[in-house]
């Protein structure tokens, strides 16, 4: 009985949890669905592979609708045994994005009970890290992936604490599965960071056990750590292996090219530019966005209302003061260092309150560490704006140049200050009364102090952001004063905003300290203001009006006039959305292009659009059988163009051009007949013959398409080459004839080319992906692995459990 009285406020806990998801989501009881914008433009991309799925079910692992052709590894490909996945779908059990919210708790507030946290301080702890704003906000983009591995960032901490406090089999466990869920969210952006923290608290840990001479225990841990690790990554070895391997291929790989598209000379040696990976960097200053939200305007979106400058400014030109209402609803308030920003990165006053509070008075040591962690995190967020640190992680630390948008490396602080806040909640109760007063006192003076430094420091600014001289060419100078005015406001209110909260939860606190509230009335005061300073924000940015009928979610993309016509051609080929360049997935809902939307697209293939296809090279839409293109007249009508000159699915040469380097290869699509030469780089591929008789009666037809099968029958009088308007990905396309496997190579830098010997042949490309194969064998034996340590850990404790209980008798 007392074991269940145990599990009671957990179990509430939990309960609390679903509801406050379910409250918050509530348009999700309606069976409604949020529009997140990147997930709109991932259904494009996927819908080839999901219908196969759906109508075959089988994995295609491969898709023709977008870039041209890529794998779908990052696409939501399902691999044979994943178990983790599985139990990942358990977990997330409510309607979307309601799960991902509950996870965020769920998670959260397992760190919190292994820091010895009670429950009800650990209930609103974990409320106030999922409404953390950059929590919400990204779920109301779409950015699934991200807040799925932040969700189970403090599981993964929570394990590796508990091994560290020697309880090696619970702490392994936990940390095992917790690791392999964090692998299987599938953002390794953020699992990076997570790391990057694990060892800054592996760093204390071992220093710890050294100062005591404890070599047995760290031995023990490390140990308990790393088979741990080895198993969870085992069971996502098919992601992690196929993420491996397409790496290579994509924008995430380095380039062969020693050039630039402009001529120049590259030189950088990163995987990424260093532009690229710095442009979204947090302004240094801009950091106070945390504790003050709209400190830099908020967003670029910004609602305002009759009491702004803006909306006076627009009377004031003569517009009607409905018009004026809807205008100001949508503002470039904005003024910080990044280019565009959805929501300001705000943790909340009161949590940073509170979190000083638990630097000023808990004596527990581990507290720098999150403390350590969240700086460290917050200087690197800085990037191009602290260049001495950033160019040193990206010039030396592995992988870290792999990755983009360096401000996002703040979760790691918008984890940390939420565990020291409630550290310091929890430490507060437990002093005697003259160290409260003190321990108030301190961190009040400097939580006011702050504020008030910010608000004096408001004549240092000038208030203007980066887009503010496109506003004042096309509005005049009338709407930038309005703009700053406004932005002036923003600033002030909200400084004035965070200290009223600040006032509040001191002021609960010290009528505690006077006996005046009771510590339970107090917890929850406190608890319930942090939760609505943090809900009233999240409000402003994604609410209600985010959710959509479930159809609009599953079909975000409507068949225009224009691609009705195009559709009416049955063949293979591909389409080109001009206006899109190469980052439109409207057009892989309805079509195959060679476009689409992508963090990690196809490395060549975007090559060939910034070095050929942007310079009007049609030759290169040729031979990557582009047969219409989507053009936007002035007034910004769709017209479709047809390609007449689109080389097909096949077609045989006469002649190669041998090259030698990428550069040369590159070089040679500026000027040549794709219908008769290919370009293929000697020093990749051995070359037995460079010329070849065609005859007007040799053909090569596709008779059947799959997206991972292709079937051709190749009539010619001559032994000929071959080059097919498909992208070439050696780790997985096999090419066959009449059913014998053969070699084939690359051809025109992105595709593939077979030599066929004269007569009628069959031919038949086959994506048959080894990767998938060799990693869905290491998932199963891991996964059995991991079922024999949870049931081998089970019995280990409940045997310990007995011994104690028999030794206390």
């Amino acid at each position: 009985m007392k074991k269940l009285n145990s599990f009671y406020p957990h179990v509430l806990a939990v309960i609390g949890f679903v509801l406050v998801s379910l409250i918050y989501f509530y348009p999700v009881l309606q069976r409604k669905q949020i529009f997140q914008s990147d997930i709109a433009l991932y259904t494009g991309m996927a819908k080839e592979q999901n219908d196969f799925r759906a109508a075959t079910h089988i994995e295609p692992y491969w898709t023709n609708a977008a870039f041209g052709g890529m794998p779908t590894y990052q696409l939501g490909a399902k691999y044979p045994h994943d178990y983790i996945g599985a139990l990942d779908d358990v977990l997330r059990f409510l309607p979307r994005p309601a799960d991902y919210l509950f996870l965020y708790f769920l998670g959260f507030y397992g760190l919190l009970l292994v820091l010895k946290i009670d429950p009800l301080k650990a209930f609103f702890g974990a409320i106030a890290f999922g409404f953390s704003t950059y929590l919400i906000i990204i779920l109301g983009v779409g950015h699934n992936a991200k807040a799925h591995a932040i969700a189970y960032m403090p599981l993964v901490i929570a394990g590796f604490l508990l091994v560290f406090q020697k309880k090696y089999v619970w702490g392994g466990l936990l940390t095992l599965f917790a690791t392999a869920l964090e692998i299987n969210a599938n953002h390794f952006q953020m699992t990076y960071y997570l790391l990057i923290f694990l060892l800054v608290l592996v760093g204390y840990f071992t220093f710890q056990f050294i100062k005591e001479k404890d070599f047995k225990g760290l031995g023990r841990a490390f140990g308990v750590l790393a088979i741990a690790g080895v198993f969870a990554i085992g069971a996502n070895a098919t992601n992690l292996l196929a993420t491996t391997e397409y790496t290579k291929f994509s924008t995430r790989g380095k380039s062969e090219l020693t050039f630039n598209a402009d001529g120049s000379k590259v030189t950088e040696n990163s995987a990424l530019s260093r532009d690229y990976i710095t442009e979204y960097s947090y302004g240094i200053a801009e950091s106070f966005n945390l504790v003050a939200p709209r400190l830099f305007g908020g967003s670029n979106n910004e609602t305002l209302g009759t009491d702004s400058s803006m909306y006076q400014f627009m009377i004031s030109q003569g517009v009607p003061a409905v018009q004026a209402q809807d205008y100001v609803k949508g503002m470039p308030t904005y003024w910080g260092d990044q280019p565009i920003v959805a929501a300001p990165a705000y943790i909340g006053a009161v949590v940073f309150f509170l979190a000083f509070l638990a630097l000023f008075i808990d004596n527990r040591k581990i507290k720098y560490v999150f403390f350590g962690g969240a700086m460290f995190a917050l200087v690197l967020s800085w990037g191009k704006n602290f260049p001495a640190v950033t160019n040193f992680f990206i010039d030396y630390i592995p992988l870290y140049d792999k990755f983009r948008a360096v401000s996002s490396i703040q979760v790691i602080l918008e984890l940390c200050f939420p565990v020291l806040a409630v550290m310091g909640l929890q430490s507060f109760f437990q002093l005697d009364q003259d160290q409260q007063k003190k321990g108030l006192l301190q961190t009040t003076i400097f939580g006011v102090g702050v504020m008030v430094i910010l608000f004096f420091a408001k004549g240092m600014f000038n208030f203007s952001g980066s887009g503010d001289e496109y506003f004042l060419k096309s509005y005049g100078p009338g709407f930038v004063d309005a703009l700053k005015a406004d932005r002036k406001t923003m600033y002030s209110a909200d400084l004035l905003r965070s200290t009223f909260f600040i006032l509040l939860v001191a002021g609960a606190l010290w009528l505690f300290v006077k006996n005046k509230l009771a510590q339970q009335t107090t917890i929850i005061v406190i608890g319930l203001v942090m939760i609505f300073d943090l809900f009233l924000v999240d409000k402003k940015y994604v609410s209600e009006k985010d959710f959509v009928s479930k159809r609009e979610v599953e079909v975000p993309f409507q068949a225009t006039p224009v691609d009705l016509q195009i559709l009416k051609d049955t063949s293979n080929y591909r389409v080109f959305e001009i206006n899109g360049n190469l980052s439109s997935a409207r057009a892989s809902f309805f079509h195959k292009s060679i476009g689409g939307y992508h963090a990690a697209k196809p490395r060549r293939m975007q090559q060939l659009f910034d070095y050929q296809i942007a310079k009007n090279n049609l030759e290169t839409l040729n031979f990557l059988n582009v047969k219409y293109l989507i053009q936007t007249d002035k007034d910004g009508k769709e017209f479709p163009i047809a390609n007449p000159e689109a080389n097909g699915n096949a077609w045989f040469v006469i002649q190669l051009k041998l090259v030698h380097s990428a550069d040369e290869e590159m070089k040679a699509l500026d000027q040549f007949d794709s219908k008769n030469v290919a370009v293929v780089n000697a020093k990749e591929f051995e070359i037995k013959k460079t010329a070849f008789a065609k005859d007007s009666s040799a053909t090569i037809t596709l008779d059947s398409y799959q997206p991972n099968d292709l079937k051709y029958t190749s009539v010619n009088t001559n032994e000929g080459l071959a080059v097919f308007s498909e992208m070439y990905y050696k780790n997985g396309w096999n090419a066959y004839i009449d059913g014998k496997k053969v070699e084939y190579i690359q051809a025109d830098y992105v595709l593939r080319a077979l030599p066929i010997p004269a007569g009628k042949h069959t031919v038949e490309f086959k994506f048959e992906p080894q990767v998938v194969q060799t990693g869905s064998t290491i998932t199963l034996v891991s996964s059995i692995g991991i079922l024999l340590l949870l049931m081998g850990g089970i019995y280990l404790e409940r045997k310990k459990s007995t011994e104690i209980q028999h030794n206390v008798k």
